[in-house]
């Protein structure tokens, strides 16, 4: 299979290079509007791109036998070749039928003003299907089924489903793998959990306190804000006396740092918010009422899969006004598709510390690393 990229001034320039160099049976892979040259960003060139590809050996193939020349019959002419040649379901016909639907496919994106979109493999198409009930967003899903669609045809159009989905499992890991992923550094005392009202922040604070504390053999303390939810200081309470460990209340900045002052010699103090619907700014702007951000602070920011994407990108918004390291996904034990989770950290290039998946502590959390989330999108699929 021989693979190239055309560049042109219109799409039927190119389609006439394409022609021209890998004939008439070629196969348009992608194809996109591109720009180049300028000064200062004006007076760029437009051109289109092409991605073919064509078979080098299928056109000797197909080549017909040499038959002996015949002399047409003088009548029934049109029926006959009407019959044999459209409708008896040859080769010669499908191909012809084939071509004919592309190019109306074609004309039809041309007149639209958009790209050709290209005619996906039915292998590449299950695979698709997956993107789509996971509610990958389409800027990704164009960019890997690009990458399938050219591992396919290289490889020579002969890959099976399991073999389209392995790759596709390694191209959803690359897309994130150089963003930085991991749980508490323990490079900095202070770790803050941030986010909205029912995301289950108190819980996960546990989860990962019971971790340093269990775990890694740290000496922890609790610090919360969280004064405006009945029985909040009564729940993290709870987990203090379960791990053994000191909780201060804060109400006030100033209760922050004599409970920071009072903390001095603990290795590390997490620090539980309140849960607001921080769709409003002036409610993050609060936190720096209650919280020193100047500290020497890791910052997580909480997310519940349950939640529209649309809302987790407003909230990661309001919450830009303070720095974030990384963030939680909770409550992936109560949906089916983690779309999302996978949109937010490409589109925003911050990697994800855990992911929660039930009520139990310290079990239900995971480390929420690149393979573990893919994992998750993919489902059995893995």
């Amino acid at each position: 299979m021989k693979v190239k990229k055309f560049m042109a001034a219109s799409m039927p320039d190119a389609m006439k290079q394409i022609r021209a160099e890998l004939g008439k049976d070629a196969v348009i892979l992608n194809s996109r509007v591109v720009y180049t040259g300028g000064v200062l960003g004006f007076f760029k060139k437009r051109s289109i791109e092409v991605m073919a590809a064509a078979d080098p050996n299928q056109e000797i193939e197909q080549k017909p036998a040499l038959k002996p020349a015949v002399i047409p019959a003088p009548s029934n002419h049109f029926k006959e070749n009407t019959e044999e040649s459209l409708f008896s379901g040859s080769r010669t016909s499908n191909e012809l039928i084939r071509e004919i639907s592309s190019l109306k496919q074609m004309l039809s994106s041309l007149a639209d003003g958009q790209q050709i979109s290209p005619v996906y493999p039915d292998e590449i198409r299950k695979v698709m299907q997956l993107l789509n009930e996971q509610e990958i967003d389409n800027s990704i899903q164009d960019q890997v089924l690009q990458v399938l669609l050219e591992k396919w045809y290289l490889g020579g159009a002969k890959a099976k489903v399991a073999e389209v989905e392995a790759w596709l499992h390694e191209e959803l890991i690359k897309q994130i793998e150089e963003i930085p992923f991991s749980g508490i550094s323990f490079t900095k005392k202070y770790i803050n959990v941030a986010g909205p009202t029912g995301v289950g922040k108190t819980t996960t604070l546990a989860k990962m306190a019971a971790e340093c504390v269990i775990k890694h053999k740290k000496n922890a303390a609790f610090i919360t804000a969280d004064t405006y939810r009945i029985a909040a200081i009564d729940q993290l309470k709870t987990y203090a006396g379960i791990l053994d460990i000191p909780l201060e209340v804060c109400y006030t900045i100033e209760d922050f740092r004599q409970a920071a002052e009072k903390l001095k010699d603990y290795d590390l103090v997490l620090i539980d918010t309140a849960g607001r619907n921080f769709r409003n700014r002036q409610y993050v702007e609060d936190l720096k009422n209650v919280i020193d951000f100047e500290k020497d602070m890791e910052t997580f920011l909480v997310l519940s899969l349950t939640a529209k994407q649309k809302d987790m990108e407003d909230i990661y918004n309001q919450f830009s006004i303070i720095d974030i390291d990384k963030l939680i996904f909770t409550k992936a034990d109560e949906t089916s598709t983690y779309g999302a989770m996978y949109n937010l950290i490409h589109k925003y290039k911050k990697g994800a510390a855990y992911i929660t998946n039930g009520q139990d502590v310290p079990d239900d959390i995971l480390m929420a690393e690149p393979e573990a989330i893919v994992k998750q999108l993919m489902g059995k699929k893995k």
